[in-house]
């Protein structure tokens, strides 16, 4: 058996753990991300690693799963949205503080890796995996491999345009997908609902105190399952921009399935039945193909330091 760790780098916490060849993880911790310096991260993700190969001399190699672009030598983060990363060679760093080889991959695509290997994608070798959060996370699995693109960032589907001319993202061009098919976005459909029809909008301003600024994902979710007709309605809003999405990815990449990970994931049918109904209903040439399963991911917020640890493996 060999042990290798995984390391999740996003922009609130750094998560790691060591994890043995069949996708188990023997032993975790985690710390905050001191997200406005790049030293003070890197120092971070080296007090982890030693903690961790303190307890398990065995450890052979390290998968950094970072929240942004990964240059093709999966050495260095180009851009990190959610850190102080620019051209930050983070491989380099970490390994002449660990004495271990690093490898550095963009987060979505540990994630991806994680869940083909040992979740939701067992037994499909083309995947397309789409995580649901702040913003929208992907990555592909095609004939079993990991695809990074020519120059390692592919698979941003979150960045590419469906409105022209639309909601401003923090990409810097607007009409986004992430901008009307994450969980921002359905925050952003509850507190608009809630402010020019307050009364429809009852249950979600209840568990919000009162204000449209504190309505949150988990009290939307909640007011949804208890068959709040203004949650169900933001959820069927932004399910339509989910399926749609997906109809359009499977007209370009054809796989033979989707993995849905990210928190938005979390509602379950809440979500995936209306978009199941919108992806069925945009897909070209439907009635004459093979309509693609949709799945939720297994392996939840492990997902990153699983797949992480698995790439380092195989480096």
């Amino acid at each position: 058996m060999t042990l290798t760790i995984g390391v999740d780098v996003g922009g609130t916490k750094v998560a790691a753990g060591v994890v043995d060849d069949h996708g188990r993880i023997v032993e975790k911790l985690r710390r905050p991300t001191p997200s406005t310096s790049p030293h003070e991260t890197a120092a971070v993700i080296a007090e982890v690693v030693d903690i961790l190969k303190g307890k398990f001399e065995e450890v052979e190699a390290v998968g950094l799963g970072a929240a942004g672009f990964v240059d093709e030598s999966r050495s260095t983060v180009l851009f990190a949205p959610n850190l102080a990363w620019r051209d930050e060679p983070i491989k380099k760093k970490v390994e002449s503080q660990v004495g271990l080889p690093v490898v550095v991959e963009n987060d979505a695509n540990a994630t991806a890796w994680g869940e083909a290997k040992f979740g939701a994608g067992r037994g499909e070798d083309h995947i397309t995996l789409i995580t649901l959060g702040t913003g929208i996370g992907g990555a592909l699995i095609m004939d079993g491999e990991l695809y990074r693109g020519r120059f390692g960032i592919g698979g941003e589907f979150g960045h590419y345009r469906v409105v022209p001319d639309g909601r401003r993202c923090g990409c810097g061009n607007r009409g986004c997908w992430e901008q009307y098919a994450s969980g921002n976005a359905l925050v952003a459909e509850a507190r608009e609902l809630a402010r020019v029809s307050p009364a429809l909008a009852g249950r979600l301003l209840e568990l919000g105190d009162g204000s449209p600024e504190g309505i949150s994902g988990p009290e939307i979710t909640e007011a949804a399952r208890g068959g709040d007709t203004a949650a169900l309605e933001c959820f069927r809003s932004v399910a339509a921009w989910v399926g749609q999405g997906m109809a359009d990815l499977a007209a370009i990449l054809d796989p033979g399935a989707f993995i849905i990970g990210g928190g938005l994931s979390e509602a379950g049918d809440l979500l995936l039945d209306p978009a199941r109904a919108a992806f069925e209903n945009a897909l070209t040439g439907r009635g004459h193909r093979v309509f693609a399963d949709i799945r939720i991911a297994e392996l939840g917020p492990d997902a990153g330091i699983v797949g992480a640890a698995d790439l380092a493996r195989l480096r």
